[in-house]
């Protein structure tokens, strides 16, 4: 699994296609913030999600600040897929570093 800054991986989106933004944190924390185009799937439904995506995708995990996204991003490794980073510093850090207009809590 790569680890990626806010910086890195905004960087990283810019640049590339095929990438698909897993954000793995509770409901009520992704109505707060959330980066444009991700996908919310709670920590709690990811294992039953985890045959939507395919095994060659460019996945990013992402919560609130690196923690639960980096043990999702073992899960999926543990399973199989290969393309897999992880937002070092979660939302927290997107927001403090990319967008300063989101909210932090």
């Amino acid at each position: 699994m790569i680890e990626m800054t806010a910086l890195e991986l905004n960087e990283y989106i810019a640049n590339n296609s095929n990438i698909v933004l897993i954000d793995v944190r509770e409901t009520w924390e992704y109505n707060v913030a959330y980066i444009k185009d991700s996908i919310h799937i709670p920590i709690s439904e990811i294992q039953n999600r985890m045959h939507d995506f395919n095994e060659d995708e460019t996945i990013v995990f992402i919560c609130h600040h690196g923690v639960r996204s980096r043990m999702v991003g073992n899960y999926f490794q543990q399973n199989d897929y290969e393309n897999i980073i992880n937002l070092r510093g979660g939302i927290d850090s997107w927001a403090k570093t990319v967008d300063n207009q989101m909210a932090v809590y």
